[in-house]
């Protein structure tokens, strides 16, 4: 199952990744295959300082987080997908976060599903019925499932 992972999960990751979301992207090789785009790696750069301060390590322990991170993850270039597609995904997203449009593009354009932490994203995608968002928990409860 391909799973596009948003710059809040990656954020959270950075700061814990012994928790639920840890054990997911460490512990699902045989269950989900994981995507970004490179939109996330210019957020996790622009907010770096305060990931810092934030998580109490130090720069060469964030620095180690974000390489074992991001080797998960298999990355997209933007520019590959069609403007079809980023129009969908602008006019979905416009009335809840504009930013987030690259990962509503890239989920739709390889035919996964995002993992995202945003509550008023994941409230209001699913108000749109768009069927393609899971939280954690929809996360979790997909991997035991797949696991049996």
């Amino acid at each position: 199952m391909k799973i596009i992972i948003d710059t809040n999960i990656i954020f959270s990751l950075l700061l814990n990744s012994n928790g639920n979301i840890g054990n997911i992207l460490f512990n699902s090789n045989e269950i989900f295959e994981f995507y970004s785009c490179d939109y996330m790696r210019y957020e996790i750069n622009k907010h770096w300082q305060k990931l810092l301060k934030i998580s109490k390590l130090t720069e060469e322990e964030l620095k180690e987080s974000h390489y074992k991170v991001l080797s998960k993850i298999n990355f997209i270039n933007e520019q590959l997908i069609p403007m079809k597609i980023w129009k969908y995904s602008e006019e979905l997203v416009k009335d809840i976060d504009i930013d987030d449009s690259d990962f509503i593009a890239l989920t739709k354009y390889i035919k996964g599903h995002l993992w995202t932490g945003d509550k008023e994203l994941y409230n209001g995608l699913k108000s749109k019925k768009f069927i393609r968002v899971y939280n954690t928990e929809d996360i979790i409860r997909i991997k035991e499932r797949l696991i049996k």
